[in-house]
């Protein structure tokens, strides 16, 4: 099974690096790494086109923010099953790529855990996201699954489309929930840490970041699930992120 990693960027040769270099260290042999750069200035793409091989192909040009950027992704990836890793954040090791292509042989969507942890030098430990396997309807409770670990076959983007630029944060959560709750899509949960997450991205900048995303939430559930103005997700969806932070 071919899988492909879409990558977006913008500016980001402080951080893609690392990103790049934990693609091409995965022990999964049919793989592909598409980069969606929004014509960076600062010396991204140099430094992306110094691993240029088989396995990556570039796009740069200017984009309307992250989520159309990523939709470019998914017009242009090859594989038979996609995911994205953020250009800040690296795959957890050298066997995340074969996991889920394993899980995918029995499943057309796979989700793992995450860990968020402060930079890549260190590897400490922030928040650890531990998800849990998907049940109808769970959207609605709150549940969602760690978007950076969520990888699907093709037929999934054929049947729901792109990301919903009317979203500023949220619209993967937008896309999951549409995959998930749906269709009749076979979903699996690997129960392992796939990504580090570098924290303090947008969706991690503190308190407006949070609100921001919740209310893009609330408003996609509205639309999908008919939600009232408040439900119990609007409460339970934020609350669930306080366990996931590490005590020592």
């Amino acid at each position: 099974m071919r899988v492909s990693v879409v990558t977006v960027c913008f500016n980001s040769a402080r951080t893609i690096r690392s990103a790049l270099e934990s693609f091409f260290a995965q022990d999964h042999p049919d793989k592909e790494l598409v980069v969606v750069d929004g014509a960076s200035t600062d010396g991204t793409l140099a430094m992306v086109e110094a691993f240029a091989g088989e396995d990556l192909t570039v796009m740069s040009a200017p984009d309307r923010g992250i989520y159309d950027a990523m939709n470019k992704g998914l017009a242009a990836f090859s594989g038979d099953a996609v995911g994205f890793l953020n250009s800040d954040d690296r795959f957890k090791d050298g066997q995340v790529l074969s996991r889920i292509a394993a899980a995918l042989k029995a499943a057309d969507i796979v989700h793992g855990n995450l860990d968020f942890v402060s930079d890549h030098e260190t590897g400490a430990v922030v928040r650890r996201w531990r998800s849990s396997a998907f049940r109808k309807h769970c959207f609605a409770g709150g549940w969602m699954p760690p978007h950076p670990t969520f990888y699907v076959r093709r037929a999934v983007v054929e049947a729901v489309g792109g990301f919903d630029l009317g979203y500023r944060t949220a619209a993967d959560y937008d896309f999951m929930l549409r995959a998930m709750e749906f269709y009749d899509f076979r979903t699996t949960f690997v129960d392992s840490t796939l990504i580090d997450m570098r924290y303090g991205g947008d969706s991690t900048a503190g308190l407006r970041a949070y609100l921001r995303g919740n209310l893009e939430a609330r408003r996609s559930r509205r639309t999908w699930l008919n939600a009232g103005i408040v439900d119990r997700a609007f409460f339970a969806k934020p609350l669930s992120k306080v366990t996931q932070f590490v005590t020592r």
